[in-house]
């Protein structure tokens, strides 16, 4: 189909929906290569071409009391101002990417005027907070999904949706280069290494890393070889030597600012904090313990709004808890350890077990490996240029 080149204005929070934007614009443009784009974007779809009216760092919310609240009055601001531009001048369609507090108000203002509205990231309705399935119905023309089971569940409540892949699949090499990512890291190739993971916000890593500390000096008493390495977020990397030094392990931690692909390339099991960490440790095959720990309130807060049995990303793909969880009160630092060391035994000693993971974990990774920018780019085409039946 020969179409003309659309309008389209796009918002994406945080580097995560930056990097899935990115290829959404490379999907649009091999589409229509004179694409106009515009909104909020961060250097990975500027380098696209995208006109950042504000930089997606300005809808990243971090701090406490009287500056959260600053913050915020910020980004409502910056939501009142881009909806009143974009009535002004109507793109032939609005994609929000992620970011589902911002956005999908934003949609649902937009498509009451007849501006098409593409949400790219389902929110996890599957997991939790099911009641914004009609904030979703009200506010998208159409859903692209990043799981395969999504649009089946989007079409019981007759929301249209397309499943374009997980981006995070063609990143991830099928069969990662363990060789090389240890020399990169400066390990031998018959060490035994464990990969700690504590999070990447602030308050996942307070309450996080000291357990998995301890649970690692624990490891370490009883294996005395086991090299520990910590991809650290840079701006958490002071916070994770601090409390390294309170737990007694400071020189026992291998830290390292980022390169979290490669140290999770090089590891034999991972010892990891609840989040999209969990789906990249899973797309390389790695045997892992999943943990995570907050606030008592929070805690139980989330927990009404649970709506399946497992917490971790690759348990909830796999549909079985194909690796264990250890969340809140039962994340104690010898718990952690034990069922690390169950793992770190079975690779030791060969185990069928952990081939079974690794044949699990690469159905998975064929499930999610999809062209991203095509499907999504087609898609969007179907959106804005609709062909009878």
């Amino acid at each position: 189909m020969s179409v003309r080149s659309p309008h389209v204005a796009m918002v994406a929070g945080e580097t995560s929906g930056d990097l899935l934007a990115g290829l959404l614009l490379d999907g649009l443009r091999a589409k229509w290569p004179e694409v106009q784009s515009h909104g909020i974007g961060g250097p990975q779809m500027q380098q696209r071409g995208f006109d950042a009216w504000w930089q997606s760092e300005r809808l990243a919310v971090h701090g406490y009391s009287f500056e959260l609240i600053q913050k915020l009055l910020g980004i409502l601001k910056i939501r009142n101002h881009l909806r009143d531009r974009l009535l002004a001048d109507k793109p032939d369609v609005f994609i929000g990417v992620d970011a589902p507090d911002f956005n999908l108000g934003l949609e649902g203002k937009l498509r009451a005027v007849g501006i098409k509205t593409v949400h790219f990231v389902c929110p996890s309705i599957w997991a939790w907070r099911a009641d914004r399935i009609d904030t979703i119905r009200a506010s998208a023309d159409h859903v692209l999904c990043i799981f395969p089971f999504e649009p089946e569940l989007l079409a019981k409540h007759g929301i249209a949706a397309t499943y374009v892949g997980h981006p995070l699949a063609r990143v991830i090499p099928m069969v990662p280069d363990k060789a090389g990512a240890r020399a990169q890291l400066g390990l031998r190739v018959d060490d035994e290494v464990l990969a700690i993971l504590p999070g990447s916000r602030s308050a996942e890593v307070a309450y996080i890393a000291k357990p998995f500390f301890l649970a690692a000096k624990r490891l370490l008493a009883r294996r005395p070889g086991l090299k520990l390495v910590v991809p650290a977020v840079p701006k958490q990397r002071e916070k994770i030597e601090s409390i390294a030094r309170e737990c007694g392990m400071e020189g026992q931690l291998h830290i390292v600012t980022g390169q979290s692909h490669t140290v999770m390339a090089a590891c034999d099991c991972t010892l990891i904090a609840s989040g999209t960490a969990t789906l990249e440790a899973a797309l390389y095959k790695l045997p892992m313990v999943i943990s995570y720990h907050m606030h008592p309130i929070s805690w139980r807060l989330m927990k009404r709004k649970q709506l399946q049995p497992w917490v971790g990303l690759p348990n909830i793909l796999c549909r079985d808890f194909v690796v264990p969880e250890l969340l809140q009160h039962e994340a104690t630092p010898d718990t952690l350890a034990a069922a690390v060391e169950r793992w770190l035994d079975a690779r030791k000693n060969n185990s069928p077990m952990i081939q079974a993971l690794e044949e699990r974990f690469t159905a998975l990774h064929e499930s999610l490996l999809r062209d991203t920018p095509k499907l999504a780019a087609d898609a969007i085409e179907k959106v804005l240029f609709p062909v009878a039946d």
